[in-house]
């Protein structure tokens, strides 16, 4: 009969402690303050900053690196790629080369 008592004492024990042992609440987040929210906006502004400036600093550096090709070429191949690059742009733009060239260009042999 002790045992029994015992054993549903100590049932009934853990019963009710796990009746208490939830977890407490959480404190309720607050508003972020205007202090906080003006230092986000100064460290993305700060951060748009420097990206922009990296962008310039990496296109700077291609407009370098290009002009440096462009140096080592001689005359008539600047000549050949000036005008390969506007046939390319009208190829691009989808657009006819003009009547008179497409008159007087030489006839290809089927």
């Amino acid at each position: 009969m002790k045992v029994k008592i015992s054993k549903y004492f100590i049932f009934s024990l853990l019963i009710f402690i796990s009746v208490f042992s939830f977890p407490q609440k959480q404190p309720e987040t607050k508003a972020p303050t205007k202090a906080a929210e003006q230092n986000k906006r100064a460290i993305r502004k700060q951060e748009r900053k420097e990206a922009k400036e990296r962008r310039r600093i990496e296109k700077e550096e291609r407009k370098a690196i290009k002009a440096y090709h462009k140096r080592l070429q001689t005359k008539k191949v600047r000549k050949r790629m000036k005008k390969s690059r506007k046939k390319a742009i009208m190829n691009n733009t989808n657009k006819r080369e003009p009547w008179i060239k497409r008159i007087f260009k030489k006839k290809r042999k089927v």
